[in-house]
């Protein structure tokens, strides 16, 4: 009786998280600060960038803050994400516990390099840097029993040429893991905020809603261990919608290799990579080929566990 009652408490949360995003949506349009939609972690961006589900380590921060609460060990961690062209992402994070809480957070410095000014047709009169910066803190709780909610706040500032603007997001995440063995459920509300004025008009954020799914087993007798992931992402001031599919194979829980899948982009689809761990040392690699001559993204990431 009481197992059942905390299931309906369960679903209920659910209902009204998703029912959130229904009335917080805004009319469809042009998001800005795009770097908040760039991958923290290279495992998560391999296996198509979801992240709600698979990210159980202190990249979590970035896609669905309940996760944290599955992940009790102090971490450190960093990422490199070199896109395109003069366009570098860096990401530094830290976990630990506080207060009987979980706590996580991140900084995101994210620089586009020689911007050219022209004013008529000819020679470069100037060149400059667009400047992108955020700084978030997280923490989540169990609710009930395998049942976990999380949020983060963060500080953003762009700068542009010779105008700045900051303001403050917010991200909530929930999940599950007590429907069947090996499976968890998630699904996280992402840059819901505000930014000041941008010279005259302030930058929206981009609002997005991501909800996921993953099973994770492993063959008897075998050293190998299988994840596959599946969920929908959509940004609010868009259109269309994007389906996320990943795996992983792990061998003897040292070498790791990944594929990703993401529909409804007009310049990516594919992903994949690989990952290394040796004792508290995780070291990932993550590619993402883009058409169009955009060039590639390549990701690095490298996460230290204090055991």
């Amino acid at each position: 009786m009481l197992t059942s009652r905390k299931e309906n408490i369960a679903i209920k949360f659910l209902f009204l998280f998703l029912l959130s995003t229904a009335l917080i949506a805004q009319s469809a349009g042009e998001s800005g600060l795009t770097f908040l939609k760039f991958g923290f972690g290279a495992r998560n961006v391999a296996m198509s960038d979801l992240g709600v589900v698979s990210a159980i380590d202190l990249s979590a921060l970035n896609y669905n803050p309940s996760l944290i609460a599955l992940n009790n060990k102090t971490q450190l961690s960093f990422t490199h994400n070199s896109l395109f062209q003069d366009l570098n992402s860096e990401m530094f994070g830290a976990s630990f516990s506080a207060f009987g809480l979980p706590i996580a957070v991140g900084i995101n410095t994210t620089t586009i390099a020689n911007i050219e000014v022209r004013s008529k047709p000819g020679d470069v009169e100037s060149i400059f840097s667009a400047h992108y910066f955020a700084g978030s803190i997280s923490t989540a709780y169990e609710i009930i029993n395998n049942f976990y909610a999380g949020a983060t706040i963060k500080y953003l500032y762009e700068s542009f040429f010779s105008d700045d603007a900051n303001g403050l997001g917010f991200d909530f995440g929930i999940s599950y893991k007590g429907l069947m063995n090996g499976l968890s459920l998630g699904a996280a509300f992402r840059n819901i905020g505000s930014m000041n004025e941008l010279r005259s008009q302030s930058t929206k954020l981009p609002t997005d809603l991501r909800i996921g799914a993953a099973y994770n087993y492993s063959i008897t007798n075998s050293r190998f261990d299988f994840t596959l992931l599946t969920g929908f992402q959509k940004y609010l001031e868009q259109t269309d919608s994007h389906l996320h599919i990943g795996g992983e194979v792990v061998y003897d829980k040292i070498f790791a290799l990944r594929v990703g899948f993401a529909s409804g982009y007009d310049s990516k689809s594919i992903s994949a990579g690989f990952g290394v761990k040796w004792k508290g040392i995780n070291l990932d690699y993550a590619f993402v080929p883009f058409k169009y001559g955009l060039g590639d993204s390549h990701i690095i990431s490298f996460i230290y566990t204090f055991e």
